[in-house]
């Protein structure tokens, strides 16, 4: 017996908001099927105000609120069932976070829950991560975010260790370069901690940036791009003014200027790991949200 249900994901980040609408697809005798029937991004920025003034302005709420009615519409336009709202860093350290989150339930309806670093993780590890983790092997699974950074590594399987950075990319954009250097070492320190002695590592990486440098690639879905290939694109896209990656390459303008150090850190935790290679499964936040819904895991 075929069923099919709509589910709907909201995830707020550090550098974007966005709506993802998919259809579940049940089958007595097949594997559940998990396809998008709809993705809406949003360019709004918390991460710009969170990390620099503390706290989330007046301008950027109401155009939260303006958004989140939009997906409201959106979402019962398609009929979905059942949805859930994620925010992350740059709502949980925001000193009015909790406050912008309530405003906004009150002004449509939607409930937003503000999730810690690791509850992230083990959403977005619910998503098809499994299927291209191989148990001789060892992998550094790194996403990416505006506001953080989740490491989590797997061996044999398993995950032996995680830990979330506070080294987004509107973050790092923001920082004084002396603290930056500081969130590298601790990185650093620990990615070498935990990854030595691994033999066959690969990083697997998430986040839009490195889907998008994956696109640029020009490479086939399920094959990695080498660390010597990302190490050339990022010099590339360095000597590259903000306008001319915006103009030539046509980035939109708020990836433009986040692609370069999320570039560096999917690098640096190569370097660190000792990996040649990273995999880029389409996987995020909202992917994940929408597997916990089906299977009641949040």
């Amino acid at each position: 017996m075929l069923e099919i249900k709509k589910y709907g994901a909201i995830d707020i980040g550090s550098n974007a908001i966005r709506l993802l609408i998919a259809n579940v697809i049940v089958n007595e005798d097949k594997e559940t099927q998990f396809k998008k029937s709809s993705l809406v991004r949003v360019p709004i920025r918390l991460g710009a105000d969170a990390f620099v003034n503390g706290s989330i302005s007046e301008a950027n709420t109401e155009r939260m609120i303006a958004a989140i009615k939009a997906f409201q519409l959106l979402m019962n336009v398609h009929h979905v069932e059942r949805y859930k709202a994620c925010a992350t860093s740059a709502m949980r350290e925001a000193t009015n976070g909790k406050i912008v989150a309530e405003k906004i339930e009150q002004e449509t309806g939607i409930k937003i829950d503000i999730i810690g670093g690791k509850e992230e993780a083990s959403i977005i590890s619910s998503t098809d991560l499994n299927t291209l983790i191989q148990n001789n092997s060892a992998y550094l699974y790194v996403d990416v975010g505006g506001g953080s950074t989740e490491f989590t590594l797997f061996s044999e399987g398993k995950i032996i260790s995680s830990k979330s950075f506070k080294m987004g990319t509107v973050r790092l954009l923001n920082n004084k370069k002396s603290t930056n250097k500081e969130i590298f070492a601790n990185v650093q320190k620990w990615i070498e901690k935990n990854t030595k002695g691994l033999k066959k590592l690969s990083l697997i990486g998430s986040g839009g940036n490195i889907n998008k440098l994956f696109k640029m690639s020009g490479r086939t879905e399920g094959k990695p791009i080498s660390y010597i290939y990302l190490n050339a694109q990022y010099q590339f896209l360095k000597k590259m003014s903000y306008q001319e990656r915006v103009t030539e390459l046509s980035l939109n303008p708020d990836r433009a200027d986040v692609i370069i150090p999320a570039t560096k850190i999917y690098l640096s935790a190569m370097k660190w790991s000792g990996a040649k290679k990273i995999y880029v499964p389409k996987i995020g936040l909202a992917d994940g949200i929408i597997k916990s819904l089906h299977y009641n895991k949040i």
